[in-house]
Protein backbone atom coordinates (compact mmCIF):
# COMPACT_ATOMS: atom_id res chain seq x y z
CA UNK A 1 0.00 0.00 0.00
CA UNK A 2 1.46 3.62 -1.27
CA UNK A 3 0.55 6.09 0.99
CA UNK A 4 0.07 9.39 -0.57
CA UNK A 5 0.71 12.62 1.95
CA UNK A 6 -2.98 13.20 1.68
CA UNK A 7 -3.65 9.97 2.84
CA UNK A 8 -1.14 10.70 5.97
CA UNK A 9 -2.74 13.98 6.54
CA UNK A 10 -5.79 12.34 6.71
CA UNK A 11 -5.22 9.83 8.96
CA UNK A 12 -3.10 11.87 11.42
CA UNK A 13 -6.25 14.24 11.18
CA UNK A 14 -8.52 11.07 12.30
CA UNK A 15 -6.38 9.51 14.80
CA UNK A 16 -6.04 13.19 16.65
CA UNK A 17 -9.93 13.62 15.98
CA UNK A 18 -10.90 10.28 18.15
CA UNK A 19 -8.00 10.98 20.59
CA UNK A 20 -9.59 14.11 22.15
CA UNK A 21 -12.88 12.97 21.42
CA UNK A 22 -12.32 10.41 23.90
CA UNK A 23 -9.83 12.16 26.34
CA UNK A 24 -13.47 14.33 26.41
CA UNK A 25 -15.48 11.83 27.34
CA UNK A 26 -12.73 9.98 29.69
CA UNK A 27 -11.57 13.20 31.58
CA UNK A 28 -12.82 13.58 35.06
CA UNK A 29 -16.48 15.70 34.72
CA UNK A 30 -16.77 16.14 37.97
CA UNK A 31 -16.37 19.15 40.24
CA UNK A 32 -13.45 18.63 43.23
CA UNK A 33 -14.31 20.18 45.69
CA UNK A 34 -16.97 17.21 45.99
CA UNK A 35 -14.63 14.76 46.29
CA UNK A 36 -13.24 16.60 49.97
CA UNK A 37 -14.84 13.94 52.55
CA UNK A 38 -16.85 15.45 55.33
CA UNK A 39 -14.86 13.23 57.55
CA UNK A 40 -10.99 15.01 56.43
CA UNK A 41 -12.23 18.00 56.94
CA UNK A 42 -13.40 17.99 60.31
CA UNK A 43 -10.38 15.39 61.32
CA UNK A 44 -8.40 18.58 59.71
CA UNK A 45 -10.79 21.10 61.94
CA UNK A 46 -10.11 19.17 64.67
CA UNK A 47 -6.08 18.95 64.54
CA UNK A 48 -5.95 23.02 63.51
CA UNK A 49 -7.77 23.77 67.75
CA UNK A 50 -5.23 21.40 68.95
CA UNK A 51 -2.16 23.17 67.55
CA UNK A 52 -1.10 24.35 70.54
CA UNK A 53 -0.74 20.30 72.40
CA UNK A 54 2.37 19.59 70.43
CA UNK A 55 5.33 18.54 71.44
CA UNK A 56 8.26 21.41 71.60
CA UNK A 57 11.59 20.26 71.69
CA UNK A 58 14.07 23.03 73.07
CA UNK A 59 18.08 22.75 72.65
CA UNK A 60 20.83 23.97 75.20
CA UNK A 61 22.20 24.56 71.93
CA UNK A 62 21.96 24.41 67.87
CA UNK A 63 25.43 25.06 66.81
CA UNK A 64 28.73 23.39 68.40
CA UNK A 65 32.33 24.70 67.34
CA UNK A 66 35.17 22.32 67.66
CA UNK A 67 37.70 24.67 66.64
CA UNK A 68 40.97 23.49 65.21
CA UNK A 69 41.26 19.30 65.29
CA UNK A 70 43.73 16.96 63.74
CA UNK A 71 42.85 15.09 60.86
CA UNK A 72 41.92 11.82 61.91
CA UNK A 73 40.06 12.69 65.31
CA UNK A 74 36.58 11.69 66.09
CA UNK A 75 35.41 14.55 67.80
CA UNK A 76 32.09 14.49 69.83
CA UNK A 77 29.68 16.45 71.43
CA UNK A 78 26.42 16.76 73.32
CA UNK A 79 23.50 18.76 72.22
CA UNK A 80 20.88 18.39 75.48
CA UNK A 81 17.14 18.88 74.95
CA UNK A 82 13.71 19.56 77.21
CA UNK A 83 10.38 19.00 75.55
CA UNK A 84 8.73 21.91 76.61
CA UNK A 85 5.78 21.57 74.89
CA UNK A 86 2.11 19.95 76.20
CA UNK A 87 2.39 16.01 74.87
CA UNK A 88 5.00 13.10 73.95
CA UNK A 89 7.89 13.77 71.83
CA UNK A 90 9.07 11.66 69.61
CA UNK A 91 12.30 11.57 67.48
CA UNK A 92 11.69 9.14 64.45
CA UNK A 93 14.78 9.72 62.72
CA UNK A 94 18.10 11.96 62.40
CA UNK A 95 20.78 11.85 59.95
CA UNK A 96 23.90 13.83 58.99
CA UNK A 97 24.70 15.67 56.07
CA UNK A 98 27.51 13.10 55.28
CA UNK A 99 28.79 10.07 56.55
CA UNK A 100 31.31 11.54 58.88
CA UNK A 101 28.42 13.29 60.79
CA UNK A 102 27.06 10.25 63.11
CA UNK A 103 24.20 11.07 65.13
CA UNK A 104 22.97 8.65 68.46
CA UNK A 105 19.49 9.69 69.46
CA UNK A 106 16.61 8.65 71.24
CA UNK A 107 14.43 6.69 68.37
CA UNK A 108 11.16 6.44 68.41
CA UNK A 109 11.38 6.83 72.16
CA UNK A 110 8.39 9.07 73.59
CA UNK A 111 9.82 11.51 75.73
CA UNK A 112 7.09 13.54 78.17
CA UNK A 113 6.61 16.71 78.54
CA UNK A 114 9.22 18.12 80.83
CA UNK A 115 11.62 15.44 80.21
CA UNK A 116 14.88 16.00 79.22
CA UNK A 117 17.24 13.72 76.81
CA UNK A 118 20.18 14.24 74.52
CA UNK A 119 22.08 13.83 71.08
CA UNK A 120 25.81 13.03 71.02
CA UNK A 121 27.17 13.68 67.53
CA UNK A 122 30.36 12.18 66.52
CA UNK A 123 32.16 13.55 63.90
CA UNK A 124 35.19 11.86 61.60
CA UNK A 125 38.00 14.51 60.61
CA UNK A 126 39.78 11.78 58.53
CA UNK A 127 40.28 12.48 54.77
CA UNK A 128 38.64 16.01 55.60
CA UNK A 129 40.83 18.67 56.00
CA UNK A 130 40.11 22.48 56.23
CA UNK A 131 37.16 24.21 56.98
CA UNK A 132 33.95 21.59 57.31
CA UNK A 133 30.37 22.74 58.09
CA UNK A 134 28.05 19.39 58.52
CA UNK A 135 24.44 18.97 59.43
CA UNK A 136 22.01 16.76 61.44
CA UNK A 137 18.48 16.77 60.48
CA UNK A 138 15.87 15.42 63.62
CA UNK A 139 12.54 14.17 62.16
CA UNK A 140 9.84 14.89 64.87
CA UNK A 141 6.65 14.95 66.30
CA UNK A 142 6.64 19.04 66.55
CA UNK A 143 4.00 21.02 64.78
CA UNK A 144 7.75 21.96 62.90
CA UNK A 145 8.10 18.31 62.08
CA UNK A 146 12.30 18.50 61.43
CA UNK A 147 14.88 20.28 63.49
CA UNK A 148 18.61 20.98 62.40
CA UNK A 149 21.85 21.20 64.73
CA UNK A 150 24.91 22.11 63.14
CA UNK A 151 28.47 21.49 64.14
CA UNK A 152 31.79 23.01 62.26
CA UNK A 153 35.15 22.61 62.68
CA UNK A 154 38.85 23.86 61.09
CA UNK A 155 40.69 20.54 60.09
CA UNK A 156 44.43 20.62 60.50
CA UNK A 157 45.76 18.08 57.74
CA UNK A 158 48.17 15.53 58.38
CA UNK A 159 51.96 16.19 57.32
Amino acid sequence: MILTKQTTQATLIAFFTTFFISLLFTSCETDPSKKIKEQNVELTKERLKNTGDFPVIEFDKNNHDFGEILEGEIAETEFRFTNVGKSDLIISDASGSCGCTVPDYPKNSPIKPGESGKIIVKFDSNNRPGMQRKAVTLITNTSKGKQILNIKSIVIPKS
